[in-house]
């Protein structure tokens, strides 16, 4: 059993339809991306699964209907959203946003582990340790966000556009690090990305999404073969 389901998922801004029906699975400890345009759903489709925007269809995570939940609810099951645009507390320090996102764990000593390994993970965060998130660079914030969410341990991270605004080089280490953290901690992740390439490094599979339906399912390795999506996404 998929450790989340989706099918045949709708949802709508006041009298606007964005979804019509998107299905996908990511398995446990698996990785899975969404491609698409801009306007295609990708970010409302992640807004639907956490609970912050009116969604129909079939939501399951963990055997488990969530579909109407509300994002605390969500959050509480093990789903932990990295939203586009990062979302760090400017006035707190790196290691007050990383004590955020463990508010709600009492296992002391592991959360002072995870806080070492995500350290190690993000070099960049070890040095910064005692700075304002707002005084980071902007790699130096999605490192934060995406490690404020781990420390939560959640079973299940859903990623929307973590390269989005960063240089290429940056965007590329921060990827590096997101694919090894996924290797050693065995989480479960959903990855929303403009950079097909990016996430390719990452997932095992990838839906595409248009006019918010899903049109297409596969490998990276098969639709890495594939003229539509090497023309449409890869720059080939």
């Amino acid at each position: 059993m998929p450790l989340l389901e989706l099918t045949d998922v709708t949802a709508s801004y006041g009298p606007v339809q964005v979804l019509d029906g998107v299905s996908l699975d990511v398995p446990e400890g698996g990785a899975v991306g969404i491609l698409g345009a801009n306007g295609a759903g990708k970010t409302t489709t992640l807004r639907a699964i956490s609970g912050t925007v009116r969604a129909g269809g079939r939501i399951v995570f963990d055997g488990r209907s969530i579909r109407g939940m509300r994002p605390e609810q969500v959050a509480a099951l093990g789903i932990a959203h990295v939203p586009e645009g990062r979302g760090t507390l400017g006035n707190l320090t790196v290691r007050e946003n990383l004590m955020v996102g463990a508010f709600l764990r009492r296992d002391r000593r592991q959360i002072a582990e995870d806080i070492d390994f995500l350290l190690d993970l993000f070099p960049n965060l070890r040095s910064r340790i005692r700075s304002n998130a707002s005084a980071l660079s902007g790699g130096e914030q999605q490192m934060l966000a995406v490690s404020r969410a781990f420390m939560a341990k959640p079973r299940l991270l859903i990623l929307d556009e973590p390269s989005l605004g960063l240089a290429p080089s940056t965007a590329k280490d921060v990827y590096a690090a997101i694919a090894r953290l996924r290797r050693e901690s065995g989480i479960a992740m959903l990855v929303v990305e403009q950079n097909a390439n990016l996430a390719f490094s990452v997932v095992d599979s990838v839906t595409v999404l248009e006019t918010g339906r899903s049109v297409l399912s596969g490998s990276t390795a098969e639709l890495k073969g594939n003229d539509d999506i090497r023309r449409a996404y890869l720059g080939a």
